[in-house]
């Protein structure tokens, strides 16, 4: 199954991608070269096996290690640009990309540098690839009680930049224990500001995690909320309300909040009017691409078209862009795919 015609990728929406994951072994070494920082190992090839996922722990260190690498806006601007260069590859015409500036702030780096860095390199993928390239910086859930303000500072640095492509705000880390509620006051001041809702929720923790996500968090989407296949009065409100879900089959299976892709539920969310959008969420780190990861959907019953649709639907953009964007949809032969 191709998502090729006449030698060319169709179109495609990307929601949910972290920027940090993006991040391939030949560009990490020379960000740490850059920056003067050691490496645990000194080849591509060695640091492309180092990469290869094995557990979640393992996807943890590999994390950390590429992340606390990144310290300048150069870095930032690079990522951006390498990561749209990447998905044009495989038919991108947009991209929602996701960062962690909290975390990086907390290793030294400055709040300013990481947003014109990553506003930098979409406006440079805009000139020279013509993918459009938005932002929602994602606010770590495992914040310390008395580092709950950093949540609030990322909402409001990116309220600043909105003019630059920051259109929401995210909630990101690991779930158990972590619940969205103390996280309310961060997300009114993006929404006082103009800004989207689009928590993760539901990937690995149930029920009582998406409903403060949508109800305290006011989510426009959720990221992954996969969980949401175990509560059908939840997939009907979803489905109601057209909540997106963006959904990262190769994610899912690696991190194993589901047994396979063949058990995915994908499908149920499909048959249940639930609008879903595909994304690869950390592809450097899961070993996957866009193209793989509308080939996995496909494999569950994802129509290409009803994606782009779906993927126009759950876009944070101004008018402008949502407006470009449809015309891509309107001119493209999708009977052809």
């Amino acid at each position: 199954m191709s998502d090729h015609t006449n030698g060319a990728p169709y179109p495609k929406i990307e929601l949910h991608v972290h920027l940090e994951g993006t991040v391939r072994p030949a560009t990490l070494l020379e960000i740490a070269a850059r920056n003067g920082l050691a490496l645990p190992v000194e080849s591509e090839d060695e640091l492309a096996e180092l990469y290869r996922f094995r557990d979640l722990p393992h996807f943890i260190e590999v994390w950390v290690m590429t992340t606390n690498v990144l310290l300048k806006a150069d870095d930032y601007r690079q990522i951006t640009f390498d990561y749209a260069r990447e998905a044009k590859r495989h038919g991108a015409v947009y991209i929602e990309a996701v960062f962690s500036p909290a975390e990086r702030v907390k290793r030294g780096a400055r709040w300013e540098d990481i947003f014109e860095g990553v506003c930098d390199g979409a406006s440079e993928a805009q000139e020279a690839l013509g993918v459009e390239v938005r932002f929602t910086p994602d606010i770590p859930r495992d914040l310390d009680s008395d580092e709950i303000a950093m949540g609030e500072q990322t909402a409001r640095w990116a309220v600043r930049y909105r003019d630059r492509g920051v259109v929401g705000i995210g909630l990101g880390g690991i779930e158990d224990g972590f619940p969205p509620e103390p996280f309310a006051r961060a997300f009114e001041i993006a929404r006082e500001g103009g800004l989207g809702s689009v928590p993760h929720a539901g990937e690995a923790s149930g029920l009582a995690s998406m409903r403060g996500a949508i109800d305290v968090l006011h989510a426009d989407r959720l990221r992954h909320g996969i969980r949401a296949a175990d509560h059908p009065e939840l997939m009907a409100e979803l489905a109601e309300r057209r909540i997106v879900l963006d959904i990262c089959p190769t994610s899912n299976v690696r991190t194993r909040s589901v047994t396979s892709m063949e058990t995915h539920p994908l499908p149920r969310f499909l048959d249940a009017g639930v609008l879903c959008s595909i994304s690869t969420d950390d592809p450097a780190m899961f070993g996957t691409d866009l193209s793989v990861e509308h080939a996995a959907a496909r494999s569950l019953g994802a129509d290409p078209e009803n994606l782009w649709n779906t993927g126009l639907t759950g876009a944070l953009c101004d008018d402008g862009a949502r407006a470009r964007l449809a015309a891509i949809g309107d001119a493209f032969d999708w009977s052809a795919v």
